[in-house]
């Protein structure tokens, strides 16, 4: 029996440091059937010279280059609409996937039937040194949960595309695939987790989560502009994230 296609879905901008890592981290699954396709979002690096190597080495990296430099939203979206695969799947220039990321994940969504699927994750510095800590994945969330707080690592996540046809992400600067994941997990019920690290984070100095008031100012654009909040109820939404954020804490940062 074929393995089904999967669609590894990465945006690219001035990544010269860390693309070589992450597309090497793609070569390495055990899982075969795979196409990565990769839109620069008009770097100017050396990042266009790596992925036109990587190409032309390996026929399932599909290389696609934006003439102008349009944003994060932009380039997961070309590359969505450029996919010919089953199954939809993330991985931004500077992470990393385990060896068994896809294999595990297709087998838990084919044998449970499920159409969304994440997982745990490990975290590292800058440098890729790992800090020996994994954010541990919830079981399962809901559309309620999920706009609590985002949930679903993008680096793990996986959708079916046969069944849910190809979902795409809003056209705003940060947070985009929060939303993402939100209108999928609204379509479905439920996402599920495998509890099992399956992908490396990199903490970068200048992330968003890093800058807890950026943090705010993004969220907030979610309610408003991705969901279409009034400004109340957005207000009201972010104090719930706040207090799901800093008080409750559901997912746990565990040692390894």
């Amino acid at each position: 029996m074929q393995q089904p296609l999967v669609s590894v879905i990465t945006p690219t901008y001035n990544a010269e440091l860390f693309i070589t890592q992450t597309i090497d981290s793609v070569r390495a699954q055990s899982y075969k059937n795979w196409e990565m396709v990769i839109v620069d979002d008009a770097s100017a690096d050396t990042t266009t010279d790596i992925l036109k190597k990587y190409s032309e080495l390996d026929h399932r990296i599909k290389f696609h280059a934006l003439e102008t430099n349009s944003g994060a939203a932009i380039a997961r979206n070309t590359a969505i609409e450029k996919a010919s695969g089953s199954y939809i799947a993330f991985l931004d220039a500077d992470d990393l996937w385990m060896p068994e990321k896809l294999s595990k994940q297709i087998v838990f969504m084919q044998e449970k039937d499920i159409d969304v699927c994440f997982s745990s994750y490990e975290l590292m510095d800058e440098a890729g040194i790992s800090l020996g800590k994994m954010v541990k994945a919830l079981p399962k969330v809901d559309f309620s949960k999920m706009l609590k707080s985002n949930y679903v690592g993008n680096l793990t996540g996986i959708y079916n595309a046969e069944t849910l046809g190809k979902v795409y992400m809003p056209n705003i600067r940060k947070r985009q695939d929060w939303a993402l994941w939100l209108t999928l997990i609204k379509k479905v019920g439920f996402a599920y987790s495998i509890q099992e690290p399956l992908a490396k984070y990199r903490l970068r100095e200048n992330s968003i989560s890093s800058n807890k008031l950026n943090l705010l100012k993004y969220n907030y654009t979610i309610y408003r502009k991705a969901l279409k909040f009034g400004a109340f109820k957005s207000t009201v939404y972010l104090l719930r994230f706040l207090i799901e954020h800093f008080f409750i804490k559901p997912q746990q940062t565990v040692q390894l």
